[in-house]
């Protein structure tokens, strides 16, 4: 009892090397039916994506996307009723200036934005960054509600955005020691810290607003980290791009760009001038990080016949194919494909060429 014969033995075998060249076959064709799946899926996902590219191409197409063009980087200081520099604006004018960057579709985005290239903008409208040096009272308080108080430079761009659906309020104030005014940390931090929670951008502009030219690589570093603090101590949030003071560039202009002093380093994304260009797309191989051009916002008088803010805005709305124009998508750079020479090699991986 309970012996298995040889003869058994082997029927018992085979009987199991059939089942098992049975499984064997049938595993085999379950994999290779799956590896059909696998590549009819693959077929039609890389259909999919062709399809979706080819719609891309038409849509930037069709609003004549330029994410090689120049961008205005507009310069702003007080904002005041009555002007006693040639960098001051009047509310109106102010207004006036807000009002056909609206009218024209400019959109506008912060310093960090531009030089880091986050351009989300709607396919068609043009960015445009609004700057503003030295921390004027004029360009920014509160109220007595908390509320930004009507006639500053802030209150105004609300004003403009809320009439313009699409034009953002946002901007970057280039902060010195004086902070609008404010003389306690607490009123300064609440007037960062706002700014920060509505979607500005705070940049260092030094803490002392002394020239850089001509200065040490020590003292350079040492006058851009006391900018640096100024705003980390009450924010805790690093600032990342400076405007020069005067628009003066240390002996090396890379010093301005990154350096450490006591401890603290700082590593910008962009270093501002204070004149005289629109400035290049970030995406285009002409973009120079360690001296991006301003434009100081003026009338077509005097030396700002041809460079100031009236002037450029003409010369751009007269010749759109050079300024920079959103294909809708912050994922892609989007150009005419004669332009792809103007490109940086570093954003090849996000060409949407026409």
């Amino acid at each position: 009892m309970g012996r298995i014969s040889v003869a058994g033995a082997g029927a018992v075998a085979i009987a199991a090397g059939v089942a098992l060249a049975g499984c064997s076959a049938g595993q085999e064709q379950d994999d290779q039916a799956a590896r059909v799946a696998a590549a009819v899926k693959a077929s039609a996902d890389a259909a999919a994506q062709a399809d979706l590219r080819k719609a891309k191409v038409a849509a930037a197409a069709k609003v004549k996307a330029n994410e090689l063009g120049q961008i205005p980087v507009l310069m702003y200081h007080r904002v005041v009723d009555k002007p006693t520099t040639q960098d001051d604006r009047t509310p109106e004018q102010f207004r006036t200036e807000l009002e056909r960057l609206a009218r024209e579709g400019y959109v506008p985005v912060t310093a960090a934005e531009y030089v880091t290239g986050r351009i989300d903008i709607p396919a068609g409208r043009h960015p445009v960054v609004l700057t503003f040096d030295d921390s004027s009272p004029s360009q920014f308080d509160l109220d007595g509600t908390g509320a930004p108080r009507p006639g500053t430079a802030v209150a105004i761009l609300q004003e403009v955005a809320k009439a313009n659906p699409g034009f953002r309020a946002v901007g970057t104030f280039y902060v010195t020691r004086d902070l609008f005014g404010k003389a306690t940390p607490e009123e300064k931090a609440q007037m960062l810290l706002w700014l920060g929670e509505h979607g500005f951008d705070v940049g260092n502009h030094t803490r002392d607003h002394l020239s850089l030219r001509g200065k040490p690589k020590k003292a350079v570093n040492a006058e851009v980290v006391a900018g640096h603090r100024l705003i980390t101590d009450l924010t805790k949030t690093d600032p990342v791009t400076l405007a020069l003071p005067y628009g003066n560039q240390p002996d090396r202009k890379e010093w301005g760009l990154k350096g450490s002093s006591g401890g603290v380093s700082y590593d910008y994304g962009g270093v501002f001038l204070a004149g005289y260009t629109p400035a290049a797309s970030p995406f285009n191989k002409n973009f120079d990080p360690v001296g991006i051009p301003r434009i100081r916002s003026m009338d077509k008088t005097g030396d700002c016949a041809k460079f100031c803010s009236t002037a450029w805005l003409d010369w751009l709305k007269a010749n759109a194919d050079e300024r920079y124009t959103s294909d809708g998508d912050p994922k892609t750079v989007a150009f005419p494909s004669f332009k792809k020479p103007f490109l940086a090699k570093r954003f090849t991986d996000r060409v949407l060429a026409y």
